[in-house]
Parts: C-alpha cells; sequence; structure tokens
C-alpha cells in the first residue's frame, strides 16, 4: 500500500487513487502538526505514522484520521484512530478529544489537499 507524504498538495483524484488501493471511498491519513505535512494512505494509519517517523516526525505530533472522499471537505472527516489512544498526551481515545487539535487537522488538511474534483 502507498502512502504518500504531503508537504504541498494533493489533488482528490491522487487521494481517489490511493484510496483504491484499500478503501475505495476512503483514505487513512496522519498529520503532524508540529512539521505541517499529511501522510495519506496505507492499509492502517500506523503505516502513515511509520513513513512520517521515518523523516523524523514525533509521534506526539501525530494525529491519525480518515478522509471520506464522496462528501464535502467539511464532513469528509472521520477522527478515529489507534495511534490516537495516548493518555500521557491527554487523549486516552481513538477519537481525538480535544476540539482544538481537531481544528488544527482540519486547517492543515485544507492547506494541503485540493478538494474540487
Amino acid at each position: 500500500m502507498t502512502v504518500k507524504i504531503v508537504r504541498d498538495r494533493i489533488t482528490h483524484s491522487a487521494l481517489e487513487a490511493l484510496a483504491q488501493e484499500a478503501y475505495v471511498e476512503m483514505v487513512k491519513a496522519v498529520a503532524d502538526l508540529r512539521k505541517g505535512v499529511v501522510a495519506f494512505g496505507g492499509e492502517m494509519h500506523t503505516d502513515a505514522q511509520a513513513a512520517l517517523m521515518a523523516e523524523g516526525s514525533a509521534k506526539k505530533d501525530l494525529w491519525g484520521f480518515c478522509l471520506v472522499l464522496g462528501r464535502p471537505f467539511a464532513d469528509a472527516f472521520d477522527f478515529t484512530s489507534h495511534i490516537n489512544i495516548r493518555p500521557e498526551d491527554g487523549n486516552p481515545s481513538v477519537k481525538i478529544k480535544d476540539p482544538d487539535v481537531r481544528r488544527s487537522v482540519v486547517e492543515l488538511t485544507a492547506q494541503r489537499v485540493d478538494w474540487s474534483h
């Protein structure tokens, strides 16, 4: 499964191609809020997490989510991922609990994804 680390922009059609490798209408993603990059693709969030950590990202800066491609951008986010279970960082759940972190993930993703198709 392909994992693409996006530092600039990715098109909706490129996300669709990544989604076809695993989940068809959904793509897994991990945002590094400190570095401002997002990794898309892979079968599990840990695939994207590993790709980012191999490039120097710190686990505490990484947040997993899914994008559902058939929805409007504002409704495309599912903030559920096992990599989010980090009680030591104030997040004891698979869901991202902190609304500021969720907002940061959405804002960063908006900078990295061209949602028009």
